[in-house]
């Protein structure tokens, strides 16, 4: 028997994973700041199922799969622990610069067994990931965050990005520098939020002359 968590059919054992996933997060997030104190009482809303909408628009048969900036694992974590059902084979790496981060990443990664690895770096100091698929969330301008997304996406690959408001103004200056095919989603969970999928990305005056 399966439920729903934004937008995506999962089973009960998924949604309890995500649940426990949510208690954990709110037990450490007095002691790293994981997510806003704002945000904790409707820590289901504002950041599973916020999360957990992305996952509709990765390609089913993704093999890795790189979140940037992980943070306190959102959307990262949710992504895994969707991967785990739906996609069993496909590996995650994510990347934080943070080191209690870090740790707390990699309590949860072992608490729900994830095929998951945890790089300790700066973005822009880690090896190349050569990844199908790239996730951000709120973590920086979309013309800045580009070139961290190239430099650990294939070049066939997609990069799925919540972004806030600004969302279009952020476009607007992304393509002043770089060309890129772009799909963009209206957020489930906020009215003005975005979600925005991205893929065929190259810096202006290097794109291929057919």
């Amino acid at each position: 028997m399966t439920s729903e968590v934004g937008g995506v059919d999962v089973s009960r054992e998924t949604i309890a994973y995500l649940e426990d996933f949510a208690a954990l997060t709110t037990k450490w997030t007095p002691k790293i700041n994981l997510i806003a104190q704002s945000t904790v009482n409707d820590i289901w809303n504002r950041h599973i199922v916020d999360s957990a909408q992305l996952y509709k628009f990765a390609p089913s048969n993704f093999r890795h799969w790189v979140d940037l900036g992980s943070g306190g694992g959102f959307p990262g974590i949710v992504m895994a622990i969707i991967g785990k059902e739906k996609a069993p084979r496909a590996r995650f790496t994510f990347i934080e610069s943070d080191l209690r981060k870090s740790t707390f990443l990699r309590t949860a990664v072992r608490e729900y067994g994830l095929n998951v690895t945890v790089i300790s770096e700066r973005i822009e100091r880690a090896d190349p990931q050569h990844a199908n698929v790239v996730s951000a969330r709120a973590l920086a301008p979309l013309s800045g965050l580009l070139c961290h997304v190239v430099r650990h996406m294939k070049d066939d690959g997609i990069c799925l990005l919540h972004k806030g408001k600004q969302a279009d103004q952020e476009i607007a200056d992304a393509r002043r520098n770089w060309s890129f095919q772009l799909e963009d989603h209206a957020s489930i969970t906020d009215p003005e939020a975005r979600l925005l999928a991205i893929q065929r990305i190259t810096a202006r005056g290097q794109e291929t002359i057919a």
